[in-house]
């Protein structure tokens, strides 16, 4: 819905409360007229209902709205004496209709203006409610929790990581999607269904931030090319609003008004190679030979952690059953012959319990090459302590052109390792559009900005306009994981808009290693638990300052509560 739509809309529904309440307006000592007129007839209705008039940002907050709505009319009714189980449920399920027949027909309307008493259910329900307000406030406009689920930023932002996002650094975004279950996302966890309607849609709006997104910021933004969650068995995907698109996080490499580029893996902005921040830990990929062998126990040691291991099991003592219980640990396995299975597993390998348990023959085999993904400090400390006979980096050559990375054009022979030059649009500025690059630009002019673009003739045209030139609308960004090889980022799917920026993650609350491997295999990085994300130097936990400031705080009220005993107490 555009604006005049939305005026439409609004003067419309207006209109509709007028009609179903000017008399109950008169009858409370309201002008009915008032009934109609925008915003004013929700401060008498606030009026009428004995509530503090600041409700009314509460009345127009996206989502937030959904649940104040229904209890101003809940209320409304109570006070023209319509409070039986039987007048709310009717009020809730005809969406506020229920006003035209009090209005209209019922003979026992009169206004209530004393005080109106409660239940204890009505009182906890409505206990309940306000904090969900409460909490949806802080959810959509201040702080919102996420988890990492993925190794994209690994080594710098962890698989289990619990972080607070800030809405606020960057201006928080209106909810776009009106009709939407409060602290749900997309999906509605259990169910497994749509926690949404896509229309109607409130036009994009951001509140003034106090901060812009800098270089190299870490960033949580809408996945720009989200299609692919299944709500329904039917569906091969859906188109999601943006609001509604699934959380990414990655880092901001590139700004609007950068040229960026990737040479033999490294990243250069405006010509330049790019300083990640000390905290950053990119990871690049190397292959290490040793002619006597690469001990997993001596990676293990130095530090290194990214590598697969490889196993030979004799299974001809073995049962089904009994080779099924290794499968949640293997990345893959083939059967050499009717005795010896190869195993590739992850760097933590097979549990030495279940080995036990399961009386396996098995050998790890000592391979002279891997490969291995590595930061800077990592590779240092290869070099010193690993006595390897070769350790080189491998770079992915630009050998021919390809569909897989942006912008999916085989005019483009982009990869991983060399990318680029590409110039991040900026708002405001304008570029040269024609057919060989226009690849790189149709996804913003046409879904970005909604644009109608046709090409006739290899002609451009923009809005059934003849078009050599395109100014931008908008900001956009160059989205980077840190694990440089296991990120799917700008790279696949390009530009990420501004009105997709989410936040800015600023602390790690928890920190769980193996949370999506089991509870039993939880453990507590304790030495990341209420650690800060973006600042310099080596991260430090204030775990011990927030167990501390518990402490104090109880002391405190247990203090604050004795004073208060002994003061009442009259035999004192």
């Amino acid at each position: 819905m555009n604006f005049i739509e939305w005026l439409y809309f609004f003067l419309i529904i207006n209109l509709i409360i007028g009609l179903g309440s000017w008399k109950l307006f008169k009858i409370s000592g309201k002008n009915p007229y008032t009934s109609i007129i925008p915003f004013y007839n929700i401060l008498n209705t606030l009026d009428i209902i004995k509530r503090p008039r600041w409700w009314i940002f509460l009345v127009f907050l996206p989502t937030i709205n959904l649940l104040m709505i229904p209890v101003i009319w809940i209320e409304f009714i109570k006070r023209f004496n319509h409070s039986t189980k039987r007048d709310i449920s009717l009020m809730i399920l005809s969406l506020g209709f229920y006003t035209f027949y009090i209005n209209y027909f019922s003979n026992k309307k009169a206004y209530i203006d004393s005080e109106i008493s409660t239940s204890g259910f009505e009182k906890s329900i409505g206990s309940f409610v306000f904090a969900i307000v409460v909490a949806t406030i802080v959810h959509n406009y201040f702080i919102q929790p996420f988890v990492i689920p993925t190794g994209s930023l690994e080594k710098t932002l962890k698989v289990g990581d619990f972080l607070f996002v800030s809405k606020f650094h960057y201006g928080a975004r209106v909810p776009q999607t009106v009709i939407s279950l409060p602290l749900v996302h997309d999906t509605i966890p259990l169910i497994k269904s749509r926690s949404y309607i896509k229309k109607p849609q409130l036009p994009y709006l951001r509140l003034i931030g106090f901060q812009k997104i800098r270089q190299n910021d870490i960033v949580v933004f809408n996945w720009p090319a989200d299609t692919v969650r299944k709500f329904f068995v039917k569906e091969k995907g859906v188109i999601k609003p943006i609001d509604k698109k699934s959380n990414y996080v990655k880092r901001a490499v590139g700004l609007p008004g950068d040229v960026f580029e990737i040479k033999d893996g490294l990243i250069y902005i405006n010509g330049k190679e790019n300083i990640l921040p000390y905290r950053a830990n990119p990871l690049l990929n190397y292959k290490v030979y040793s002619n006597r062998g690469i001990s997993s126990s001596k990676l293990i040691n130095i530090g290194i952690k990214n590598f697969i291991r490889k196993y030979e099991i004799d299974i001809s003592n073995q049962s089904s059953n009994s080779l099924n219980k290794l499968l949640p640990y293997l990345l893959s396995y083939s059967q050499t012959d009717s005795n010896k299975l190869i195993v590739i597993t992850n760097n933590k390998g097979i549990p030495i319990e279940l080995v036990r348990s399961l009386n396996l023959n098995i050998i790890e085999l000592l391979e002279k090459e891997k490969d291995l993904k590595l930061t800077f400090d990592e590779l240092k400390r290869l070099e010193v302590e690993g006595g390897f006979d070769s350790i080189n980096r491998l770079v992915q050559n630009v050998k021919s052109y390809n569909t897989i990375h942006f912008p999916n054009n085989i005019r483009y022979n982009w990869n991983n390792d060399n990318f680029g030059p590409i110039k991040i649009p900026k708002k405001g500025q304008s570029v040269s559009i024609n057919i060989d690059n226009l690849p790189i630009y149709k996804r913003i002019i046409k879904e970005y900005e909604n644009n109608d673009l046709e090409i006739i003739n290899n002609n451009i045209y923009i809005n059934q306009q003849e078009s050599t030139s395109y100014t931008f609308k908008m900001d956009y960004y160059w989205m980077m994981g840190d694990n440089r090889y296991n990120s799917e980022d700008s790279r696949v799917w390009g530009f990420v808009p501004y009105d997709h920026v989410l936040g800015k993650p600023v602390f790690i609350w928890m920190s769980i290693d193996g949370l999506f491997e089991g509870i039993g295999n939880w453990k507590i990085r304790w030495d990341r638990v209420f650690t800060t994300v973006g600042l310099d130097g080596e991260p430090r936990s204030y775990f011990p300052h927030f167990i501390a400031f518990i402490v104090f705080w109880q002391l405190y009220l247990l203090i604050v509560r004795r004073r208060n005993k002994s003061t009442n107490d009259p035999l004192t």
